[in-house]
């Protein structure tokens, strides 16, 4: 239950919520009607997370006095603060059996239930449990699809392989048939040599067989 930003201004009926703030004023936001107000550092504020109820041992956060109270009433309603004080002051010793009944005076009792009920309308009156559970569900709504994600991009890899592997069996035959075709080629060259050297040789004897004419 987070009561952060809600403040009770004294004289001003129900509660409201800080929306913006300057250097003069805060611009606070009814719960009951929704309407926009200034509210000045004269008025009298109380922030709800400030206030503790009076107890014979140690001072009680509201808080906590209305997690109880939510449990209670399953988050449900609280009795309405026009009921009678016996009706009240009952119900809250049931909730905080050692309430100061001293310091805690009727008018604040009255006020305890009016701003929880105005809490529960504006629906601000949520346990720590319900948002753990909340967030579980929507881890699960996600799980779903982060799974989808990795079967698709699963069923993509295998197709990307499978054409580069054709690919270097077929440079490994073209680089075969190429080396065949250079050593084939330096075996022509020596067999040109052989016969220009059997042209040459009649070509001395017939010089010689001249001078000796």
């Amino acid at each position: 239950m987070d009561l952060s930003g809600i403040i009770s201004i004294s004289g001003k009926p129900g509660l409201f919520k800080v929306v913006a703030q300057s250097k003069n004023n805060i611009i606070v936001e009814s719960l009951i009607d929704n309407k926009r107000i200034p509210a000045y550092s004269t008025d009298r504020i109380s922030a709800l997370e400030d206030i503790s109820i009076y107890t014979y041992e140690e001072d009680v956060p509201l808080k906590e006095v209305y997690i109880s109270l939510a449990k209670k009433e399953n988050l449900g309603v609280a009795p309405s603060h026009k009921e009678s004080m016996n009706t009240l002051t009952a119900y809250l010793e049931e909730i905080l059996p050692d309430y100061d009944q001293d310091r805690v005076y009727p008018s604040d009792i009255k006020k305890l239930f009016q701003w929880y009920n105005i809490l529960h309308k504006a629906g601000l009156i949520k346990l720590e449990e319900e948002k753990k559970e909340e967030k579980k569900e929507e881890t699960k709504k996600v799980a779903p699809k982060k799974k989808a994600e990795t079967e698709k991009t699963e069923e993509k890899k295998p197709a990307a392989k499978k054409p580069a592997a054709k690919k270097p069996a077929a440079k490994k035959a073209d680089d075969k048939k190429e080396t065949e075709k250079k050593k084939a080629a330096p075996k022509a060259k020596p067999a040109v040599k052989k016969e220009a050297a059997k042209k040459a040789t009649p070509k001395k004897a017939t010089k010689e067989d001249k001078e000796k004419k």
